[in-house]
């Protein structure tokens, strides 16, 4: 894979622990909001774990059911890393799973499928992401589980639901999928060009986790007054729909596929690369015309709408504005015009990033120290839930795979070191 590059370290934090322990010695003296929840997840990749790990940063106890051959199918993937064991350990999995702890449980095999229904009643959350009806198949769906812990809440995080008929429910469904069926694709196509895939990544996956965490906590609201669990069913698409919510409502408003509203909202070139600029309202388009020197635009007919903005765009615009931004950096330009009032941003590298001054002020990159040689530590996106009353991390590393299963079983079910060990040399647990 190459060597990583070295960047400037970040100020984020990272605090490795032991099996068993939790690094809380710079919790707040009133701890963390969601301390005393417990979530058992059978997750897979991002859609559902950057979801549960943000309930472990916010405080729950997160404990992560996984296959005993390999784990779960984030540890699979590129780029990666190789754990103290030598197995290889993807980036998907090292930025979705830290503060967790790994049970290593052949859920295929009915003893498998009986210790998580036993486990169950022990947690508030149930939580899944496999494609429809195949929990069901192994006797670990909704029914199931409801059966086994009435109060407990049942989240699934599908590509198309679970609950309601659908023409794609048994589709699988990486983030992709449900971006591109919600519209957003085309909608930012140019011209005849192939529509750029995963233009934000994994948008569909941490955009569902988002819905999924909302999801949860009113679930667990509702229970306490009610005393009674639920399935949270959330489907990818309609997540993605919700997020690109212009998709749908400008077309119902006549806005033709393929364009925008009437507005500056696109990318110009400066001295050492691209900025962003944004003007949405007239006193902007004036506030602009002033901070570029360009005083004759404010008179100008051709400008005097929005619609003329969009249609001198590359004629009159971009010449003045990229004139202008020629003999300044991104920077410069951004903090001249942010002073005149007008919103503009630099198209920042992945390095600047890493080194930008407001993500090592608000602690948005953690460390995590690779165990395999390679100096470059691994970075990984801290908690943007910032609260005033509760101290920001410090953050579990990823659990290798089954690092926690004689601890996890034997102290929520009392299984003892003699039955451990039939149920490993029979291949149910590792």
């Amino acid at each position: 894979m190459g060597t990583p590059p070295s960047y400037p370290r970040p100020t984020g934090r990272f605090t490795p622990v032991r099996m068993g322990e939790v690094g809380n010695e710079r919790a707040a003296p009133f701890g963390k909001p969601l301390e005393g929840v417990r979530v058992l997840a059978i997750e897979q990749l991002q859609a559902l774990p950057f979801g549960t790990q943000l309930l472990a940063r916010l405080g729950a106890d997160v404990v992560k059911i996984e296959k005993p051959d390999g784990g779960e199918s984030g540890r699979g993937a590129l780029p990666a890393m190789a754990d103290p064991l030598g197995r290889r350990v993807g980036a998907t999995f090292l930025r979705n799973n830290l503060n967790k702890r790994s049970v290593a449980v052949d859920i295929t095999q009915p003893e498998g499928r009986d210790l998580v229904l036993r486990l169950a009643p022990r947690f508030d959350v149930v939580a899944e992401n496999f494609r429809p009806g195949v929990l069901d198949r192994m006797g670990l769906g909704y029914a199931d589980v409801h059966a086994a812990a009435p109060r407990c809440i049942y989240l699934s995080v599908t590509g198309f639901g679970t609950t309601v008929p659908t023409p794609y429910r048994t589709w699988p469904a990486y983030a992709p999928v449900p971006e591109a069926m919600s519209g957003i694709y085309t909608l930012k196509q140019v011209g005849d060009q192939p529509p750029v895939v995963a233009p934000l990544g994994g948008a569909g996956d941490i955009g569902s986790s988002l819905y999924a965490v909302i999801g949860v906590l009113s679930a667990l609201r509702h229970r306490e007054r009610t005393g009674r669990g639920q399935h949270v069913d959330i489907a990818m698409l309609d997540c993605m729909v919700a997020f690109t919510d212009i998709v749908t409502n400008f077309w119902s408003m006549g806005i033709e596929e393929g364009q925008l509203a009437p507005q500056i909202m696109h990318s110009f070139r400066a001295g050492d690369g691209w900025f962003v600029l944004i003007c949405f309202r007239e006193y902007e388009f004036a506030r602009l015309a002033g901070a570029i020197a360009r005083e004759e635009w404010r008179e100008d007919p051709r400008l005097a709408t929005r619609q003329g903005w969009i249609d001198h765009l590359e004629d009159v615009l971009r010449p003045g504005i990229e004139g202008w931004a020629s003999t300044r950096t991104r920077m410069q330009v951004c903090e001249e015009l942010g002073r005149a009032g007008v919103a503009a941003a630099p198209c920042l590298r992945a390095g600047e990033v890493v080194a930008d001054p407001h993500v090592a002020a608000r602690d948005m990159l953690v460390e995590m120290p690779r165990t395999d040689g390679v100096k470059q530590p691994v970075l990984i996106p801290g908690n943007p839930v910032r609260m005033s009353d509760v101290a920001i991390g410090p953050d579990a590393r990823p659990p290798w795979l089954g690092e926690h299963t004689d601890a996890v079983l034997g102290d929520e079910l009392g299984l003892s070191a003699a039955e451990l060990g039939a149920l490993r040399s029979a291949g149910v647990i590792a």
